[in-house]
């Protein structure tokens, strides 16, 4: 069986699909990729489904070799040199990797996370309906862990499908953009001022920032109705206001339950840009009604579908002559002794 042989890894570096869904009410997170639209773009470019389970990165790369046939990958999220036996690679672009050949994935030039998809995907067992590492309960992923170097991940094709590499734009990272919320459930415990102080701030992703949870540091958000609530459920994207006032967006590796008010929710489609942000780095929010939030998603929804089609075939070395023939490579000749 073909296989993918981890030669080295940083140590966050993990298997993720588009998560875990249906477990949450026995306290199991949905888990899945940080920023799902590059697991997407990723996935696009090796002819796999849009959440189909690949190799997430955080921050560090990691060094890949091909054991029995050949193998197709792609790298999308945060930018990083990608290179075939230490030839460079184009960015946003499919490889084919024959045996023995190692591929190696820099380190994150910006952003945080990103993703390298496998034609075919992985062949792992699924663990309550996904791949995903969720490292907290010891389940998906490798052995319940993260990947470490040695690791022989399976492959479900035995070589690389036919036809050329493909293409996509760049996954854009938008370090810049506003991050947008609905507010609630419990926005009714703050008082107005601590909202605005939310919605007009600049907060700044603190070290405590992981895939549990990214912990914010900047103005104090005041309470109106104190910091406690019955613990209630959670979804990825939540904003819990502890005591001390300052927020914590709940991420893909969240508890299913909690008992800080929740002020407001990230978007769906916004929440890869959280999970890009870097400590140190600021975010803003800007509040949006239930309405457009769902508009935004049907886009982002259209935008994952279309992106098979989007993907442009790339062709190395050489032009055929098919296409050469097609090319007016004549049509500007003039005559060198003519006057200009």
């Amino acid at each position: 069986m073909t296989a993918l042989v981890v030669k080295g890894c940083g140590p966050m570096t993990s298997i993720q699909d588009a998560g875990r869904f249906g477990w949450q009410r026995y306290g199991v997170s949905s888990s899945g990729a940080m920023d799902r639209l590059a697991l997407a773009f990723a996935n696009a470019l090796v002819g796999n489904a849009p959440g189909a389970g690949a190799l997430e990165f955080m921050l560090m790369g990691g060094s890949f070799a091909i054991d029995g046939g050949t193998a197709r990958i792609a790298v999308a999220g945060a930018p990083c040199a990608v290179a075939v036996d230490g030839q460079a690679a184009r960015a946003m672009t499919s490889l084919t990797l024959r045996p023995g050949q190692t591929l190696s994935v820099g380190p994150a030039q910006a952003g945080v996370y990103a993703y390298m998809a496998i034609a075919g995907g992985l062949a792992l067992p699924l663990e309550l309906g996904s791949l995903s590492l969720q490292p907290r309960a010891g389940i998906g992923g490798i052995e319940g862990r993260a990947l470490r170097s040695g690791d022989h991940l399976p492959l479900a094709l035995a070589d690389a499908p036919k036809g050329p590499e493909l293409a996509l734009d760049t996954v854009p990272i938008e370090a810049d953009a506003p991050i947008r919320v609905v507010l609630g459930p419990q926005d009714d415990y703050f008082s107005k001022e601590g909202i605005e102080t939310f919605l007009s701030s600049a907060y700044t992703i603190s070290r405590d920032a992981d895939r549990m949870g990214y912990r914010l540091a900047g103005p104090r958000i005041a309470h109106a109705r104190g910091f406690n609530i019955v613990s209630d459920g959670i979804v990825t994207g939540s904003i819990q206001v502890p005591g001390a006032g300052e927020p914590i967006v709940m991420m893909a590796d969240r508890q299913t339950t909690g008992g800080y008010p929740k002020l407001a929710t990230v978007i769906s489609p916004d929440l890869r840009l959280v999970s890009q942000r870097r400590s140190g780095e600021a975010i803003r929010f800007a509040a949006v009604g239930i309405e457009e939030a769902q508009a935004i998603a049907r886009e982002r929804a259209e935008l994952v579908r279309r992106l098979p089609a989007e993907a442009r075939p790339v062709r190395g070395g050489l032009p055929p002559s098919e296409d050469l023939l097609a090319l007016n490579l004549a049509g500007a000749a003039i005559d060198a002794l003519a006057e200009p």
